[in-house]
């Protein structure tokens, strides 16, 4: 086998656990950042040869996963937007089946579901910049330092980002809960 494989086995080894994590960070359903995982994989095998050490490696692959991250975000987009088309065209949609655990308690997992369902929408409602800023902090733990060379901006610059998407989350979740009680 050859060098580039090994090479690409340890990166895998080393950094698997990090860009699932990332990649959940932004997409919120396992399934799908185990996929946009391995075609992180597949991107960083087909770049090797073009990475230019400008960086660190972990900084590179990072990158790699907030893009195909955000990628995969669009395509479910566009994919809702297809469905809507076709419930509209009286189009048949595909049967889901759920699977519960015997432990499961209804009222728990609704208010989990809802808290977490309202925070997801309110993080995606972000611009772009912030949103990615705010999941690198927040859901990853990294600091602003290395969240700016993630991004390739000054740590002031990322700061005022994340400044800003906690008040806008803030603005939108006051918003939210302020409508709720009112009804």
């Amino acid at each position: 086998m050859s060098q580039k494989f090994y090479e690409l086995k340890n990166l895998i080894d080393a950094y698997q656990d990090m860009v699932l994590n990332t990649c959940y960070g932004f997409l919120h359903n396992r399934e799908d950042a185990e996929d946009v995982t391995q075609e992180v994989f597949v991107e960083v095998y087909r770049s090797l040869n073009q990475f230019r050490h400008e960086a660190q490696i972990s900084t590179w692959i990072y990158r790699i996963a907030i893009s195909k991250s955000l990628d995969f975000q669009r395509m479910q987009k566009r994919k809702k937007r297809l469905g809507h088309l076709k419930r509209i065209f009286g189009f048949p949609e595909e049967e889901q089946t759920v699977i519960v655990s015997d432990n499961y308690n209804p009222d728990e997992a609704l208010n989990l579901d809802e808290r977490s369902r309202i925070l997801k929408a309110a993080v995606d409602k972000l611009p772009e910049n912030q949103r990615i800023a705010i999941t690198l902090s927040k859901y990853e733990g990294f600091n602003n330092k290395d969240i700016a060379t993630i991004m390739d901006m000054s740590v002031s610059a990322v700061e005022a980002l994340i400044h800003r998407a906690k008040k806008n989350l803030r603005k939108m979740l006051y918003r939210y809960f302020d409508e709720k009680e009112l009804k």
